[in-house]
């Protein structure tokens, strides 16, 4: 009998264990859903939602928030009864919030309600397209875009921008015009030693009026990057090689650029292009360079001919997200010797000049070459007219001066 007890007492200790952990467990009830969720718009694009806590929900239960964004984007469980996102508010964007008393997203939150923000004003297609905005060399922001379909010739243009930097929205005040496009720059350089990847840059554009429907942008400072060309410090040879040095555009580190050589050959007229990932060399010419300073050997490049170089620049994935903006071709710098060209256009003046004396010379003498080349072939019946004529007139001149003799006697 004492070990059917035992066992009855061992099972009546398992159904209390279970028993006080179903006690202080999370109630897996839906919860009620939240109530007063509100949206607001910061800044410019900075989209701000915020609710209260449900009524009448469980105070066992721990609350979080189960969130998602449009075709459930972007989703989320947290304890704030906030949420925000920066967002170009060229249409309306949504967000659906419910509570659940767990971090599990299997679990069932309560109804999801939804909160909108307002649709921009005005007609689509009064607004600007193709905005587009690049960082040149960590230095300005241009932007530009084209009119609308549905916008007069005369509108007059208002770009605002606003980064975290910045205390206030400001106004862009060098608008401009290239062919069919407005653009605007204006001075970025704030962020240049804090940790721009983490920033962007909010931009809207209208007219004063409020004739157009805003056109929103939101530039991240890690894309769309354009450095200024590098600047070729010298040219060397060195055992049958080419040593390319340079100096990168100001703001920018070294490992977080690529480079392309080009090398343009005067004899072979063709134009070798070198991508470069890395640029270093190992030659005792550039020792105690300063920073910033850039080497890259060219291999197979004719010394006794003139080579001219020019380089630029991208960002890589290093250190940005964007790496297809190059920069613009660095001033051309060239080494090696090219033959004289005064050489060439005398040759190439001169050659008419004795040509056409060469036929004027042919042409006085084109008999006597004639003769020379093609000798006339001597006539057999001449010659023996000649030979035997000569002879008969030799015969009648002797008889000639026998006959008067005869005569006298």
């Amino acid at each position: 009998m004492e070990r059917p007890a035992r066992l009855c007492g061992l099972w009546a200790l398992l159904l209390c264990a279970g028993g006080g952990g179903g006690g202080g467990a999370a109630p897996t009830d839906t919860q009620p859903p939240v109530t007063n969720l509100s949206v607001s718009v910061e800044n410019l694009c900075t989209v701000i939602w915020t609710w209260d806590p449900p009524e009448g929900a469980s105070p066992n239960c721990t609350l979080r928030y189960f969130s998602h964004f449009d075709n459930k984007q972007d989703k989320k469980i947290a304890p704030e009864t906030h949420r925000s996102k920066e967002v170009p508010l060229n249409e309306r964007i949504c967000l659906q919030v419910g509570s659940q008393c767990s971090t599990n997203e299997s679990d069932n939150p309560s109804i999801l309600v939804e909160k909108c923000t307002p649709p921009p004003e005005g007609d689509p297609e009064s607004a600007v397209t193709e905005l587009q905005c690049v960082w040149h060399n960590l230095s300005y922001m241009k932007c530009t875009w084209l009119p609308g379909r549905k916008t007069s010739p005369d509108t007059n243009y208002t770009l605002y921008y606003w980064h975290s930097s910045l205390g206030k929205i400001l106004q862009c005040e060098d608008i401009y015009r290239e062919g069919q496009h407005i653009g605007c720059s204006f001075a970025l350089t704030n962020l240049k030693d804090s940790s721009f990847e983490q920033h962007s840059v909010q931009i809207v554009v209208k007219d004063n009026a409020g004739k157009i429907r805003p056109s929103f942008n939101i530039v991240p400072l890690t894309s769309h990057v354009k450095p200024d060309p590098p600047h070729i410090k010298r040219l060397f040879f060195q055992n049958g090689n080419l040593y390319v040095q340079w100096t990168n555009p100001q703001n920018f580190y070294s490992r977080c650029l690529s480079y392309q050589v080009e090398v343009n050959n005067s004899q072979t007229e063709t134009s070798d292009i070198f991508y470069v990932e890395e640029a270093k060399c190992q030659n005792s010419e550039f020792e105690g360079n300063l920073e910033g300073t850039i080497c890259f050997m060219v291999p197979g490049v004719l010394p006794d001919t003139l080579n001219t170089v020019r380089i630029r620049v991208r960002t890589n994935k290093l250190c940005y997200e964007d790496d297809k903006l190059w920069s613009n071709w660095s001033q051309a710098m060239s080494i090696g010797e090219n033959t004289d060209p005064t050489f060439y256009v005398s040759m190439l003046l001169a050659t008419p000049v004795i040509v056409a004396g060469a036929i004027i010379v042919l042409l006085l003498y084109l008999k006597r070459l004639k003769i020379i080349i093609f000798p006339p072939i001597p006539d057999p019946g001449k010659i023996f007219k000649e030979m035997f004529g000569d002879q008969n007139d030799d015969t009648l001149a002797s008889q000639t001066r026998i006959h008067p003799s005869r005569e006298g006697a």
